[in-house]
């Protein structure tokens, strides 16, 4: 795809995602691989359903500003993933309703704050690690996330939200469509007799891919 056409797909993405509730306000963050190497990602304050596809942020490597709007400060975090994660080319980071509320639990999984129980989540995302509480915009959180980037797929940010990768932008967004998906059951089934699936039925859809 053209710059042109990445631009006006993030537009459309992020539209449909806050047209849906999986985005409020400003809140949230989205970033793609450009075709040269740079990186578009949404501006400061931003809202999802307010975009427009020439004033997107772009940005190198290093977080230098180099056209459209001011980026967000997150683009931070996003660009360790980059980094650490040659087969990332997009990032949804979203305050989504259920995955925040999840984020907000004590006594979570440090590892994986979902344990398995149904195919998709293991498919589109396989683990789900939290991240420990840190102020937004602090640089410790692109540290955190830079030291996992290349083992996972998603994190959980504690009392923040979700941070989700993928190979374009639309596997992206699904991913975090899925994992949103996965947590609002996941709170739905709290005290309730929850069949898990097995470590074998793990490695089984592991292999299978999406």
């Amino acid at each position: 795809m053209t710059e042109q056409q990445l631009r006006e797909q993030m537009v459309s993405l992020a539209r449909s995602m806050f047209e849906r509730g999986y985005a409020t306000g400003g809140a949230g963050n989205l970033s793609l691989k450009l075709p040269d190497g740079h990186f578009l990602a949404t501006p400061t304050g931003s809202s999802f359903g307010r975009l427009d596809a020439e004033r997107l942020s772009v940005v190198d490597i290093d977080g230098q500003h180099l056209s459209g709007d001011k980026p967000s400060k997150e683009v931070a975090f996003h660009l360790a993933i980059y980094r650490n994660n040659p087969a990332c080319n997009a990032i949804v980071h979203l305050h989504s309703t259920y995955l925040t509320a999840l984020s907000c639990l004590e006594g979570l999984d440090p590892d994986n704050a979902i344990r398995p129980f149904t195919p998709y989540y293991v498919m589109r995302v396989g683990q789900l690690p939290v991240i420990p509480y840190l102020r937004p915009g602090d640089p410790q959180i692109a540290t955190e996330l830079a030291n996992r980037a290349a083992d996972y797929r998603a994190f959980l940010l504690a009392n923040h939200g979700p941070v989700v990768t993928g190979t374009d932008l639309c596997d992206a967004v699904d991913n975090a469509e899925e994992l949103e998906e996965t947590a609002k059951l996941a709170l739905m089934l709290d005290g309730k007799a929850i069949r898990y699936l097995t470590d074998g039925e793990v490695i089984d859809l592991k292999g299978r891919g999406k």
